[in-house]
């Protein structure tokens, strides 16, 4: 088929969350993401309660669970450990009054790119006392992962944003869309925007369709991402305004000689933040699934930058997340010369005038429960 070619052949660009736990690693700068996958958690246990068809598992039979762009942790052993629990709470209701009842078995899949640091993450597990068996699965999400119908719940959060690769339009000197001054689609020009819309477009009908052959008929898949508001511009959104603020410290290094223009025009984040509409639109496209929940969730400020009184405090709060998630990317085209001064600039760019526009931007942050059709 020629959709199987397609997710077999996908160009895969893979720029990983800092790894470690140093001051900038992922690890010690995603309290964020943790926070909204927890306003989540009611959401995702009823789903499970609700929607997972397990009636016809057998009591011995292994429940598989992927958490697709796991990262390096803690977050990905949070999300998990809440699914599991919901499995086994129905699995429990289902089966009292049953003679010689066993707890199922688990099998947990933490997938992301190859690049991506597993040590880190396998040293974080809990301990043998965990009730599941762990693997690693390396690769790209937008190609098949696993065999056919094989998982009973895919878990992704806060990755499905990022594209598989820049569109090739904007970095085509040639092209209506070439991005020449800019780092992304906000405020750029309609042709940069279809460029990235297109993309996205793309990467999610493959995303969709490698997880139509993987997920069980009856199983689900739980998206939580960072979304942009129905009909809301694209320059009016929370995560965009924040790089239209790193596109600025970039091209003010680019005048002063420290980086060259041409790098500057040549580099773009491979983001796209959909609409639920846009979603919508993609899962009615594929046909493969039902869409069960599909809601926003409340916006968290941690305890910790809610503490934070000066504004120069929480620009390098601010800063110190924006390096954990976007290092990798822009050493890999800048070099790691630069990112300190980046990231200082970025952090007083945002105490000066960058905290008062991310303020007055729509921000918006969803969940949305899939579930496969049964295919006869």
């Amino acid at each position: 088929m020629e959709t199987e070619r397609e997710m077999r052949n996908v160009s895969e660009e893979a720029y990983p969350m800092k790894s470690g736990d140093d001051l900038h690693s992922y690890s010690n700068n995603s309290d964020f993401q943790r926070e909204i996958a927890s306003s989540a958690y009611q959401l995702v246990s009823e789903a499970i309660a609700e929607n997972l068809d397990i009636e016809n598992l057998s009591p011995s039979a292994t429940i598989r669970v992927a958490d697709l762009g796991c990262s390096v942790g803690p977050n990905t052993l949070f999300a998990v450990q809440n699914i599991l629990e919901a499995i086994q709470l129905k699995h429990c209701q289902k089966s009292q009054g049953l003679l010689n009842y066993q707890i199922p078995e688990f099998q947990v899949f933490f997938n992301d790119h190859s690049s991506n640091d597993f040590n880190t993450l396998f040293l974080s597990l809990p301990p043998a006392v965990r009730r599941y068996h762990a693997a690693g699965v390396p690769g790209s999400f937008y190609s098949r992962l696993f065999p056919s119908r094989s998982l009973h719940i895919v878990h992704v959060s806060y990755a499905i944003h990022w594209l598989s690769g820049v569109p090739k339009e904007v970095v085509d000197r040639t092209s209506p869309a070439w991005n020449k001054g800019r780092i992304h689609y906000s405020s750029a020009s309609d042709e940069v925007v279809e460029a990235y819309s297109a993309k996205w477009a793309d990467d999610m009908a493959l995303f969709l369709q490698a997880r139509a052959q993987e997920i069980a008929d009856g199983g689900l898949m739980i998206l939580i991402f960072p979304a942009r508001p129905d009909e809301t511009p694209h320059s009016q959104i929370c995560a965009n305004v924040s790089l239209i603020v790193l596109e600025a410290c970039l091209i003010d290094m680019a005048k002063k000689g420290i980086v060259s223009q041409e790098k500057v025009d040549l580099f773009n984040v491979p983001m796209y933040f959909m609409s639920p509409q846009e979603l919508g639109g993609a899962v009615e496209r594929n046909g493969c699934f039902s869409i069960e929940k599909m809601r926003i969730l409340h916006y968290p400020t941690s305890s910790h930058f809610q503490s934070l009184t000066s504004p120069r405090d929480r620009a390098q709060v601010m800063a110190s997340q924006a390096r954990a998630v976007m290092e990798g990317l822009i050493k890999a085209h800048f070099g790691d010369d630069i990112l300190d001064q980046l990231f200082d600039s970025f952090s007083r760019m945002l105490e000066e005038d960058g905290l008062s526009a991310l303020g007055s931007a729509k921000t918006l942050h969803c969940c949305t429960v899939l579930k496969r059709k049964t295919m006869i």
